[in-house]
């Protein structure tokens, strides 16, 4: 299943654009306040379609079966060659889980994944379980 819907793609890219802006004012701030920011004035429709159109980009960018990208609770995406799923529970060996507030963060480039794992801030289970050469999405 896509991860946004072919009507929604203009919608998701002005709502990466704005939280993009909104995280942009604070790329000079120290790691830490980095790491906890989260634009809470932003309406949730706007952080669903954020999140869905940048696993969109991110899905294009990296197509493939090998790892899954989940990031609850407005989509997941499957991206990069390797194994497939197992045909009995339908998850790929490799799955990386973020929160949307996390995920935007690396998106948008406002930080590392480095720096997100370090702080405990990704839950990544197999191999394959850095996107930092992918991030940040352009």
């Amino acid at each position: 299943m896509a991860a946004i819907r072919e009507q929604d793609i203009s919608k998701g890219m002005a709502a990466l654009d704005q939280w993009r802006k909104a995280a942009d004012a604070h790329r000079g701030e120290p790691l830490e306040a980095r790491l906890e920011f989260s634009p809470n004035d932003l309406p949730r429709n706007t952080w669903a379609m954020a999140v869905r159109y940048s696993l969109y980009l991110l899905e294009n960018k990296a197509p493939g079966p090998g790892v899954e990208v989940r990031v609850a609770p407005w989509g997941a995406v499957k991206i990069l060659d390797g194994p497939a799923s197992d045909p009995h529970n339908l998850t790929p060996p490799d799955v990386i889980e973020l929160d949307p507030d996390v995920w935007l963060r690396l998106a948008c480039g406002l930080t590392k994944w480095n720096e997100e794992k370090d702080a405990g801030r990704i839950s990544a289970i197999g191999e394959r379980d850095d996107l930092s050469a992918l991030l940040p999405l352009d």
